[in-house]
């Protein structure tokens, strides 16, 4: 089993910036993909960012491309997700999660763990 712990999430006005935090534990050695998605009310979650555990190829949807940065501290089993210039579209619950297996990469479908979630919410 894997732990996923989200922290980071708030409130912050439109242009402001935020850094979520995702710790994993457990068996994290057979984790290769960590991701971070999103689910506004009435929505589906979605796709944010994702990062290979292996080679760190960096993956993000077109919405928050150019704002937002995935990085990771393997040593910490740490992942983090800076945002940028936030915009009140951006508000959502933000998930982290973590996948074994191979799967198309942007569905929530191919993650096996997920955490709680963190409210992040960009007023006008």
């Amino acid at each position: 089993q894997v732990q996923l712990v989200e922290s980071g999430g708030g409130l912050v006005q439109a242009g402001g910036s935020l850094r979520l935090s995702c710790a994993a534990s457990g068996r994290t050695v057979g984790i290769n993909y960590m991701g971070w998605f999103r689910q506004a009310p009435g929505l589906e979650r979605e796709f944010v960012a994702a990062i290979s555990r292996s080679n760190g190829f960096l993956y993000y949807a077109d919405s928050v491309k150019g704002r937002f940065t995935i990085s990771s501290d393997n040593a910490k089993n740490t992942v983090y997700l800076q945002m940028n210039n936030l915009k009140p579209e951006d508000t959502a619950v933000y998930y982290c999660a973590a996948r074994l297996r191979f799967g198309f990469l942007r569905a929530p479908a191919s993650y096996d763990y997920w955490g709680q979630g963190t409210q992040v919410t960009v007023s006008s």
